[in-house]
């Protein structure tokens, strides 16, 4: 019995991508082989301390404009914001 071609996913239009979450991601570090997990293509070894660009990633990072609650001026009680 065969196994039938993989179907490509759709291309996602911009204005969905905002709404879809982060995705986690697989791959090998660059610099000492351990598999590591990152968000959206963007990674960091535990092991050796690799990082990779931030432009490397899957998809755009949001901008500050974006965060309209921000904007609205809800800190939503963190400390951080």
């Amino acid at each position: 019995m065969s196994i039938p071609p993989a179907t490509p996913a759709p291309e996602s239009e911009p204005e969905h991508a905002a709404v879809i979450g982060p995705e986690i991601t697989y791959a090998e570090c660059r610099q000492c082989g351990t598999l590591i997990a990152g968000l959206d293509g963007r990674y960091s070894c535990g092991v050796c301390g690799w990082v990779n660009h931030h432009s490397e990633g899957h998809r755009l990072l949001p901008r500050a404009e974006d965060d309209t609650t921000r904007a609205a001026g809800v800190t939503d009680n963190n400390r951080l914001g």
